[in-house]
């Protein structure tokens, strides 16, 4: 993936079609498949201005039908519900399924169609962070001074600062030509993280709408004229009530003349004004009130077809018809080609593509949000579908949990439990779990088999077959057993079980692979715009320096499988060579033994939280390092610490903390928090699948 961009505007009428054209354009000859995407359309993707744009001009290796999220009622209907999170998660969804078959994707944001301005910018900017796109900002600059147009810019990038957006520049469009210069060297000193910032003057050809405007929007039946006829454009709109003589004083160049269609007189005299030299050129005229010439005037027009003036037929009256001409706005479309060179031209003129685009093909600048790491979670583990166990069916999150996953197909599901009390439930709940296989520990054929080989494992500890037989009997042992045989390739649990009663099965029954000596966790934490990885934060409670190396290699190596690029942080109280004391000397030993052990991972401590993530204090603190300020993998001293590190970046930024994910077992077994979400578990569930995805890999 080459180009992720999101065209979006602050305001309705800002002329994005020309910049979409544009940058189209350039795309088209740096890529092999655009596509193109709308978050929300308004009308079918057939009749959408942008998507017929790209669609007609370009060969796009997608249909119209994938070029888009929601309709606008859909859309409407979801943020009227408070389920804003749900059109997110689909718009998202349906952009991905248009990415896997593009090079290069260009989003075009919404019309302004279902919230104010400043609130559905608002929801651009949003929708741009989840699908990783960097945002190209357009303004109307139509009638507006120089203070004016600075001042809406900078509010603007005062809003997309504040939501999190990455701007990669920006066109004020319609601008007065007097203004042109003295603004582009204004908007090159605005204190702004995009320097790509262009300035397209008024051009009289793409500011009036045309005849072609005028039958896609009302739907008028042409009745004389040609295809190419219907290109010209409409400068003005006359209202022809008055006789001829009084008339023919009224009209002026490119006027559209509005009349009844039994006014022969005025649709005769038009034709003739148009042919003399000493009146204006009309643009067309539209007859009114679904009223036809008389046929003997029929037959003198249809003697006249070498004249290019189109005549065109609506059915409304003609004041409502006037009116709706009226509120005809000008569109780009592939069939004009004035339009389009007069678009093609102001952006070769006055732009500089080139400079703005070209480095996106060497430069990696996507952003990962909580959603977009959602949703690739269960992607991936879709590609290959593993079957994961879950012990507690009694827990209503976990059977919706479970259902989600079924009809997503994004894993095989055993649920552990009485099979007649989980279809009486999931049927009170409303849900479909008939993909789900339900095995009762209890009564299974496989407790047998699954007591004697515990008893085996764990005899040297003095347990009896009995003993062995009745831990069968737990909905954790058993779940753990079926992984070890292979019923199963992982296990969630922990909504309704503590930590302990989820993982000392694990521990005794799957124990550590090959090269871990402990097993240690990680939480994924989705900010807005990226991932870190926090470890330990929930079972070790003081690991010494050896423990703090292996959690901090496991880590990073659990980083890169999630595709987060590992540099590591090992955390203390003190930065560098600065402190001293036995935490930090164990930090700074733990450190140690990890480069010796991975020499070639991006690795350094003893670390204060604010050098690693913030450059300007690294660049103060520990300037030669080539992890502090960058770091995505933080590694805490001890279990107090980051337990609680975690829980306050959750509970005071917003975060999303996937976690904790278990590392170190020869096969996946992952814990939930009892206060865990429906969410929270099919993300769990999802990591757990990847997991078993890379164990079956290395098998």
């Amino acid at each position: 993936m080459q180009h992720s961009l999101y065209l979006t505007t602050a305001e309705a009428h800002s002329g994005k079609a020309i910049v979409l054209l544009g940058l189209l354009e350039w795309l088209h000859r740096h890529s092999h498949n655009i596509g193109l995407f709308r978050p929300v359309i308004q009308q079918s993707p057939q009749q959408d201005r942008f998507i017929q744009l790209a669609m007609s001009r370009y060969e796009l290796p997608h249909s119209p039908e994938s070029a888009y999220g929601y309709r606008l009622q859909e859309a409407m209907q979801l943020i009227s519900e408070d389920n804003s999170k749900q059109l997110q998660e689909g718009i998202l969804q349906r952009y991905k399924a248009l990415e896997s078959q593009c090079d290069s994707v260009i989003c075009v944001g919404t019309d302004f169609g279902f919230a104010s301005p400043a609130l559905e910018l608002d929801f651009n900017i949003e929708v741009s962070r989840h699908l990783g796109a960097q945002v190209i900002l357009v303004s109307n600059g139509l009638g507006r001074s120089m203070h004016d147009n600075i001042e809406i810019i900078q509010t603007l990038l005062r809003a997309i600062h504040k939501r999190g957006g990455s701007l990669l520049g920006g066109f004020i469009n319609r601008v007065d030509p007097d203004l042109l210069q003295n603004l582009k060297q204004q908007l090159q000193t605005l204190n702004s993280p995009a320097s790509h910032w262009f300035c397209l003057p008024e051009e009289a050809t793409l500011e009036h709408p045309t005849l072609s405007d005028l039958v896609r929007t009302l739907g008028a039946r042409r009745i004389l004229g040609q295809d190419e006829d219907l290109h010209r454009e409409i400068r003005g709109i006359k209202v022809a009530a008055m006789q001829i003589p009084n008339y023919l004083e009224h009209i002026h160049e490119g006027d559209l003349i509005i009349t009844p269609g039994d006014r022969a007189d005025i649709l005769l005299g038009s034709i003739a004004a148009y042919r003399s030299s000493h009146y204006a050129q009309i643009s067309g005229l539209l007859l009114s009130g679904d009223l036809s010439p008389a046929a003997s005037v029929q037959k003198l027009l249809n003697g006249l077809q070498e004249i290019p003036l189109p005549i065109l037929q609506v059915a409304s009256d003609t004041f409502d018809t006037a009116m709706a001409v009226g509120r005809i706005q000008p569109e780009l479309c592939a069939d004009n080609p004035r339009k389009l060179a007069a678009a093609l031209g102001l952006m070769e003129t006055h732009t500089d593509l080139q400079s703005m685009l070209a480095p996106l093909q060497m430069q990696n600048t996507r952003r990962v949000t909580p959603l977009m790491f959602e949703y690739e979670l269960l992607q991936r583990a879709r590609s290959d579908k593993q079957h994961i166990v879950l012990p507690e069916s009694s827990d209503d999150r976990i059977l919706r949990a479970a259902e989600i996953l079924l009809l997503r197909e994004v894993v095989q599901i055993t649920l552990l439990g009485d099979p007649a009390q989980v279809a009486t439930r999931s049927a009170e709940l409303g849900l479909n779990l008939q993909a789900a296989k339900i095995v009762d520990p209890l009564t299974s054929p496989w407790r047998k088999e699954f007591a004697d080989i515990y008893y085996d494992l764990r005899k040297h500890k003095g347990i009896s077959q009995q003993m062995a037989f009745d831990a069968m009997a737990d909905v954790s042992y058993f779940a753990t057993m079926m992984i070890q045989q292979g019923y199963a390739d992982g296990m969630v649990s922990g909504a309704a079980h503590t930590t302990q009663h989820t993982i000392r099965p694990a521990f005794e029954i799957i124990r550590t692979r090959a090269g871990a000596s402990l097993v240690s966790s990680v939480f994924f934490m989705c900010l807005p715009d990226k991932v870190l990885v926090y470890g330990d934060c929930a079972i070790n409670p003081e690991p010494n320096a050896g423990q703090l190396a292996d959690i901090a290699i496991a880590s990073a190596d659990t980083a890169a499988a999630f595709g987060v690029e590992p540099r590591v942080a090992l955390l203390s109280y003190s930065t560098g060579t600065s402190g001293k004391g036995e935490e930090v000397d164990k930090v700074r030993e733990a450190t140690r033994i990890a480069q010796s052990l991975r020499p070639q991972l991006a690795l350094d401590g003893p670390v204060q939280y604010d050098a690693a993530v913030d450059p300007g204090v690294a660049a103060s603190k520990l300037p030669d390092s080539s992890v502090a300020g960058r770091a995505t993998v933080l590694i805490f001293p001890d279990l107090n610490t980051g337990n609680n590190t975690y829980k306050a970046v959750q509970r005071s930024s917003g975060a999303v903390a996937i976690g904790p994910v278990l590392q170190g077992l020869n096969k996946p077994v992952n814990d939930l928090s009892r206060g865990c979400t429906v969410t929270d578990i099919i993300n769990t569930v999802a990591i757990t699948a990847i997991q078993a995805q890379q164990n079956g890999t290395q098998e």
